[in-house]
């Protein structure tokens, strides 16, 4: 969610930032022709007036107070091929000795939730992908980068490093009683790292040297809402803002942003390079940190007539550089 109204009247251009992470609206003279409105159902009223006169220079104005995109490395401007289906080596070399014997031009592979051991994060599943180093570093001679998955939902599981480290540290959101919240998610039971927090920012970061260690070169957020098989988490859910406790309800806008955020440092930290990173959920400010993609879509005209306006508008609010599933998700056509 970013909460960014560009607006056009008599040729003059003018935004409006309304910096509150509860849930907003803006109601276009739905309710009422004669005028616009925005709100919010909690928070503070922040926000910060942005005349143009002329679109772009309302987007500088925006991007002064939440942020600049860094330059995007070189080869992340190249065609980037991303299927939910490369569950073990012999799948993801098929694809890509078959991407240059055809002479198709592709610089990144993306490895989804398979190549983990049960879908623990920063995890590889050795009987499906042997030797992740070896066949990364195949790839690179080839020609290819590689991304993979890390979604924030972590395996409750006893022995499990992640999940004992962020146990024994506090490191997760908990209920309304104190007691570290679950749900389920491609792991099963699984808890949330607690990512207003910095020091649970900094653990995240630093685990993400497990996944550079290995040759990868950039990572995918994905699940970040943050997402459950059970619906949306509740508002009630708690996370600590540095000392201060804050609810799920304040929180879920800006979730994303965090998680990107922890991901962000601990990369540039390990790599000293400006990191690639893909996020689903995104706020003000994220693409000082992150690119977004639009989400699971379907293999439709339709959905791919829609995803133009998506990328502009993601364009206009700060994010230079975004994309989406060209084509498609799922539905095969």
């Amino acid at each position: 969610s970013i909460p960014f109204l560009i607006g056009l009247s008599k040729g003059n251009a003018f935004g409006i930032f309304f910096d509150n992470h509860f849930e907003t609206y803006f109601d276009m003279g739905r309710d009422n022709s004669e005028y616009y409105y925005f709100a919010a159902a909690d928070g503070n009223l922040d926000y910060y007036f942005i005349y143009g006169p002329s679109v772009k220079k309302v987007v500088e104005g925006y991007t002064i107070i939440t942020g600049n995109m860094p330059l995007p490395a070189l080869w992340t401007l190249g065609y980037q091929q991303c299927r939910w289906s490369y569950d073990n080596e012999t799948r993801l070399m098929e694809i890509a000795n078959s991407l240059r014997e055809k002479g198709i031009p592709c610089d990144t592979l993306y490895l989804d939730i398979d190549y983990m051991d049960g879908y623990r994060v920063f995890t590889w599943n050795k009987e499906r992908f042997e030797n992740p180093e070896a066949m990364i570093k195949t790839l690179n001679n080839m020609g290819f980068k590689v991304v993979t998955i890390i979604d924030p939902g972590v395996k409750v599981d006893k022995g499990y490093k992640i999940y004992d480290e962020g146990l024994e540290n506090g490191y997760f959101a908990t209920d309304n009683q104190g007691i570290v919240y679950r749900n389920e998610v491609w792991p099963g039971d699984s808890v949330y790292p607690d990512f207003l927090s910095p020091k649970v920012r900094k653990w995240w970061g630093e685990n993400q040297k497990i996944m550079i260690d290995a040759g990868v070169s950039g990572i995918w957020n994905d699940m970040n809402e943050p997402a459950s098989f059970n619906g949306p988490l509740p508002d009630d859910v708690m996370f600590n803002n540095d000392g201060i406790l804050v609810t799920h309800k304040e929180v879920h806008n800006i979730y994303g942003h965090m998680m990107a955020k922890g991901t962000y440092e601990g990369l540039k930290k390990a790599t000293g390079k400006r990191p690639f990173i893909v996020t689903r959920a995104c706020y003000a400010g994220t693409q000082k940190y992150s690119t977004a993609w639009t989400g699971d879509n379907q293999s439709t005209w339709e959905h791919l007539r829609m995803s133009i306006p998506m990328l502009m508008n993601l364009g206009l609010s700060g994010m230079a550089f975004c994309g989406t599933d060209v084509g498609g998700f799922g539905h095969d056509c």
